[in-house]
Formats: C-alpha cells, sequence, structure tokens
C-alpha cells in the first residue's frame, strides 16, 4: 500500500496585525482628601493650587457668589419638547430625560470668563482669590481625578458600565446636573485647560442654553448648592465628564488630571440627560 506523503503547508501570515491595546482611562480616582467645612470654610486659590482654610490670607476680600436672573442667556440654544421619562432614584436623586427637537446638540465652546461663568450660576476663581464655601451639611472631599478622552462616551443611562470593560457610546449625550452639594471644579493639569459642559434650562418655556466652559489652567469653578427651588424659572446645570475635551486631538495625550471638591455620600442629585449626540468644537490655546 503506497502512502501518500504529507507536505507541511507554512501558515498564510495575517494581513492584520494583532494589537494588544491598553485599557482605556475613563474616570479614575489618584486621590481623596476630607474637607470640613465648618473649621475651612474658605476655598482659596493659591497660585493655581486649591486650598480649603480657616480664613483667607490677609488683604484677600471673599468674591461674593455669582447671581443673575433668568433674562440672562448664554451658550447654543435648543428646544425642549418635553419630559420623556423621569425615574427616582432614591436615595441619590432624580432622573429625567428630555426631549430635544434636534438631531444633535451643540455645546457653544467659550473660555470661562467671570461674565460667562455667571451667565451658569457660577463663580469663577483665579489664582490669589477666595471664596467661602457654602454646604448645607454632609462631609465634603476634595478628590484628584484622571479623566480620559472617552470618559464622556459612556452613559449611565444606557447601560454602559466602565468598570464592566470599555463599553463606548458611539457619540457623546446630554447629562447635566444640579444638586444640594457644592462643587469647586479646579484646572490643575499641567498641559490643558479644563472643560466644563454647563446648562440653563428654562423648564416652563421648553427651552435650554448649552456651553462648554474652558477653564484657564490655574482656575477654578465655584458652584453652590443648588437644590430643586419650586417656582423656579430657570434651572443651572453642569457636568465635568468631558473635562479631558481640551486633549482631543494631541496624539501625546489621552487624559487630563483635575482637583474637585463634592460630597460623596447622603446628598441628592437631579440628573437631566438626552441620548442625541452632541457637538463640541474645540478653542485655540496656548501651552505653557
Amino acid at each position: 500500500m503506497l502512502h501518500t506523503p504529507v507536505i507541511p503547508i507554512d501558515p498564510i501570515p495575517s494581513a492584520i496585525p494583532s494589537y494588544d491595546f491598553l485599557p482605556q482611562v475613563f474616570i479614575r480616582e489618584l486621590s481623596e482628601t476630607e474637607v470640613h467645612v465648618g473649621e475651612t470654610p474658605f476655598f482659596y486659590n493659591d497660585k493655581g493650587t486649591p486650598t480649603y482654610r480657616a480664613s483667607l490670607p490677609d488683604g484677600i476680600t471673599p468674591l461674593t457668589p455669582a447671581h443673575t436672573g433668568p433674562e440672562v442667556a448664554v451658550g447654543a440654544e435648543h428646544r425642549v419638547t418635553g419630559t420623556i421619562g423621569f425615574k427616582p432614584t432614591p436615595p441619590y436623586g432624580n432622573e429625567t430625560q428630555l426631549g430635544f427637537e434636534a438631531e444633535s446638540v451643540r455645546y457653544e465652546p467659550m473660555w470661562a470668563t467671570r461674565d460667562v461663568a455667571a451667565a451658569f450660576g457660577i463663580t469663577l476663581v483665579e489664582p490669589g482669590q477666595g471664596i467661602e464655601v457654602d454646604s448645607p451639611g454632609g462631609l465634603l472631599h476634595q478628590n484628584h481625578y484622571e479623566y480620559g478622552v472617552f470618559a464622556g462616551h459612556w452613559s449611565p443611562y444606557q447601560n454602559t458600565n466602565p468598570e464592566a470593560g470599555n463599553m463606548l457610546l458611539s457619540v457623546v449625550c446630554t447629562d447635566l446636573e444640579h444638586h444640594d452639594f457644592p462643587h469647586v471644579f479646579a484646572s490643575t493639569d499641567p498641559q490643558f485647560p479644563l472643560v466644563i459642559s454647563v446648562g440653563r434650562y428654562w423648564h416652563q418655556e421648553g427651552r435650554i442654553r448649552l456651553a462648554d466652559l474652558w477653564v484657564p489652567q490655574g482656575s477654578a469653578l465655584y458652584i453652590p448648592p443648588k437644590p430643586l427651588l419650586l417656582g423656579s424659572q430657570c434651572i443651572d446645570l453642569h457636568n465635568n465628564r468631558n473635562s479631558a475635551r481640551a486633549a482631543w486631538g494631541d496624539i501625546r495625550a489621552h487624559s487630563i488630571v483635575t482637583h474637585t471638591l463634592l460630597q460623596t455620600k447622603d446628598s441628592f442629585t437631579y440628573w437631566y440627560w438626552n441620548a442625541a449626540d452632541t457637538e463640541h468644537t474645540p478653542l485655540e490655546f496656548r501651552r505653557p
């Protein structure tokens, strides 16, 4: 019986090389420091470093928190068709899904000047300035965070969970909030400005103004507690998930660092979101 010889065949190399990508950074907590407002009620911007003190340095007068009436309107305006979903999530807060007329929602980019920030109920705190922190109670923390450029591409409202893997949405949705505790967003990255998305929502009129506030390096934004005020004409909203927006397009960087004052437990938050794609345009800035 004849045996046909078996001739080994070299495997054909794949046209697509095998890549081993590192996990994407979404939001990473680098450190956490307790802030006792009863003992250190003042936020002081010490040459770009966020600090909390019992009193401000000699000669420093605390800033007056920004207040603007409902007639002040800054940013890209969109029509809101109403509430298309509402879900209480006790004890954490309430989640409201808004309907927008537009298929794509634009956030107008602008530098966070004093007047622009005030148009969304926010106070700009520049180096050498300070402000008294208003807090209704509860322990606050200053957290040192790292935000990745893809942090805005996951959504807590659309069954994505970064802790379970890199589950990315193809769009960045609208995700804004207000709550009963204060915030300080400090722009502390050595390379990039901080970007905070904001909105002012005239809920009775069915319109909203949206913007991306680019916070100069070394400056900070102070947002006082904003509980739900019955009878208010407008609601000021914010979110920092797009903090690394300024790093988009820079092949050398995929994240930024920032410091945030917040309350991590026993707080109540009002979330407003919409699943439509959002447009975010970069601003020109000069690196140090």
